[in-house]
């Protein structure tokens, strides 16, 4: 089984979202990927070895570490700070 860890800065920023829609939405996005943890983009460059979903209009990254079986949920962000 999948191990789960969040990060504070991915905490608080979930803890912000004051629409329930779309917190329902991030919800959804996190049981998919604790099920399949390489459902995300791979991301390249500065951001290797994470991964990232698209919850319009806001992005969700991770990580996902094979080996340990360990999944760390980095950062919630609006696409336009990135």
């Amino acid at each position: 089984m999948v191990t789960v860890a969040y990060s504070t800065r991915f905490e608080r920023c979930v803890r912000k979202i004051r629409d329930t829609s779309q917190k329902e939405r991030v919800k959804a996005q996190i049981i998919r990927i604790v099920q399949d943890p390489e459902i995300g983009k791979p991301m390249r460059w500065g951001r290797k070895n994470s991964r990232e979903v698209y919850v319009p209009p806001y992005r969700l990254s991770y990580c996902y570490d094979k080996k340990n079986d360990t999944l760390i949920f980095l950062a919630f962000y609006h696409k336009d700070e990135q």
